[in-house]
């Protein structure tokens, strides 16, 4: 779902009441589309995100923390020297198209006073933010766009900023809603979802069905409706500009199990009961809970590519390995009736002439039954028992062999699949890189040469505190999981694991007290979310003691044993997870 201008309009509305006024204190640039303003006002701080991201691009307010790099990109730096100290005095939009500007008072580089104006462009793949000086002179800006890219408009420092082509599309806040009306039905062929599309501007799609719906509970060509439904639909349009103009609240609809799936100005009806919907006060609060979650997974899987693919790629060798050698061992299943073979030549030698083909042979293994054998006829009944005692004895070295191979490369898969779980839930570039770090040790990946970075201090465990009290903490990655287990837990603290799924370790801390049977509930729901089963229901999770959990000699990162244990059954639940955890 992208932003479409009405809800642009609104957002302006909503950034001009609490930021109107304030100073540019900070600036970072999380990642290459993403900026973020600390605009101090008398009130206190807020922040102010900007996206140009192709697959959300939005401005809004956060009250979302984004880790930064370490080096701060060349176009961060320059936002920083022209920007900061600089007053934001008004935002404008541009009809109701999805730009953005954001109006600054500020100084040039030997101290002149000055305007500056940061463009919000919010189309799609086409978004982008753009620094233009007093003159609307383009200074820089988050994607660069020359000649090669676009012939219509080029984006580059020192070129005259020009708007996108408008759309000559009809204003619902300002045009007779007649006149609007009275052209949507002149598209006769179109469905009336697209036509209203078409005619007014500022619509996303599911603002278009949403009227169609309220209008005629369905979608149909323009031209098939009926008088009643024509005034219905004038009556629609009146009461959708109502809404913007009086605007208070914001929809989310969300699926059964949370994820968000749509959002907008204005009450979504036409989805019934299939999805939840959720109200708003701030479209800033929707848009922070309706992207974070998928811009994490989006951020995390940008930042930490690398070691996805060397991950993928180890587990595809692997697997190819393990089923190699399966092929490999069932090959060594007929070692037996090859050990006959070279028993019944050795023992019937001196009546086998040479150069013979085959050996018709009684077998006294299955009641003399006579049995062909194949030979080698360049060979002597000798040599060729001699060949067959050597291929058994190489079947029987394969075969024990293969057997540790095999079981050597899915223990190795269960390791892949838990580093993959771990980088999937890393949501900060510290733990992306002790995950680096760990498949370095491993030898997965390459150590760079050269490379005398200080060491930095470990990440500690997630920490969570359940309802009486108990503290539970949970591992970020396998080495984490070992240091938790083996060396921060004590024998009597309580250890969870879901069973038959990559996870983390899990512990309770006891402190000499008696864990109750709510903790360890609790722990096992934080336990299943911090696991591959986080989006299954009913999830095993086993619980014991620290004592009673092993690491068994030259294992992997992360790798245990245990025999005695319990098992409770527990579905993920978000909200009860954020609840219990210690910021």
């Amino acid at each position: 779902m992208a932003l479409d201008g009405i809800t642009l309009g609104l957002i302006k509305k909503e950034l001009a009441e609490y930021l109107l006024g304030s100073k540019i204190d900070k600036i970072h640039q999380p990642s290459k589309n993403e900026l973020v303003f600390i605009m101090r006002t008398r009130n206190g701080a807020y922040r102010l995100y900007l996206s140009c991201d192709g697959q959300s691009p939005r401005v809004h307010m956060s009250r979302y923390n984004l880790e930064n790099p370490k080096v701060p990109p060349m176009l961060c730096m320059l936002l920083r020297k022209r920007l900061v100290g600089a007053v934001l005095t008004d935002i404008k939009q541009i009809k109701n198209d999805r730009i953005l500007i954001f109006v600054f008072d500020g100084t040039t580089e030997i101290g002149d006073k000055t305007t500056y104006y940061l463009v919000c462009e919010i189309m799609g793949q086409r978004s982008n933010i753009i620094l233009c000086d007093e003159e609307y002179r383009i200074i820089d800006a988050v994607k660069r766009i020359d000649e090669e890219k676009s012939s219509v408009r080029e984006i580059l420092p020192n070129l005259k900023y020009e708007l996108p082509p408008l759309q000559e599309k009809c204003d619902i806040l300002i045009d007779d809603i007649s006149h609007i009306a009275s052209k949507i039905l002149t598209h006769s062929e179109k469905m009336l979802s697209k036509a209203i599309l078409d005619v007014i501007e500022g619509f996303s799609p599911i603002v278009g069905r949403e009227i169609a719906y309220r209008t005629i509970y369905t979608d149909k060509q323009v031209g098939i409706l009926s008088e009643i439904e024509k005034e219905r639909l004038e009556n629609e349009l009146n009461v959708i500009r109502n809404e913007i103009i009086l605007n208070k609240s914001f929809f989310m609809l969300t699926q059964n199990d949370g994820i968000p799936y749509e959002f907008s100005f204005t009450n979504i009806r036409q989805y019934g009961t299939t999805l939840n919907n959720k109200k708003y006060e701030s479209i800033s609060e929707l848009l922070d809970d309706f992207y974070f979650e998928k811009d994490k997974i989006n951020r995390i899987k940008r930042k930490a590519s690398d070691l996805f693919k060397i991950l993928n790629s180890a587990v595809e060798r692997t697997t190819r390995k393990i089923n190699n050698r399966r092929q490999e061992l069932e090959k060594s299943v007929n070692r037996e009736q090859i050990r006959i073979y070279a028993e019944l030549i050795t023992a019937n030698q001196y009546r086998l002439t040479e150069k013979a083909s085959v050996y018709n042979l009684e077998n006294y293994y299955d009641n003399n039954i006579i049995i062909e054998i194949p030979a080698n006829p360049a060979l002597s009944p000798l040599q060729n028992a001699q060949k067959y005692f050597k291929e058994y004895k190489k079947a029987v070295n394969a075969e024990k062999l293969l057997h540790n191979l095999i079981l050597d490369g899915e223990q190795e898969l269960v390791y892949l699949d838990t580093v993959l779980d771990n980088l999937s839930r890393a949501d900060s570039e510290k733990e992306i890189a002790e995950i680096r770090e760990e498949l370095e040790q491993g030898g997965y990946v390459k150590i760079k040469r050269g490379s005398k970075q200080k060491k930095e201090k470990p990440l500690p465990p997630i920490e969570f505190k359940s309802s009486d009290g108990f503290k539970i903490l949970v591992g970020r990655n396998n080495i984490q999981n070992d240091i938790l287990t083996l060396k921060t837990a004590m024998n009597y603290d309580m250890w969870l694991h879901v069973q038959k799924f990559a996870g983390s370790h899990t512990v309770i801390i006891a402190d000499r007290k008696e864990i109750t049977e709510s903790a360890i509930f609790e722990a096992a729901c934080i336990a299943s979310y911090h696991s591959k089963a986080k989006d299954s229901s009913s999830v095993a999770v086993d619980y014991t003691l620290i004592k009673n959990v092993k690491k068994p000699s030259g294992a992997k990162p992360g790798k245990v044993i245990y025999n005695t244990y319990n098992t409770i059954y527990v579905t993920p639940d978000k909200s009860l997870v954020e609840k219990l955890m210690v910021e």
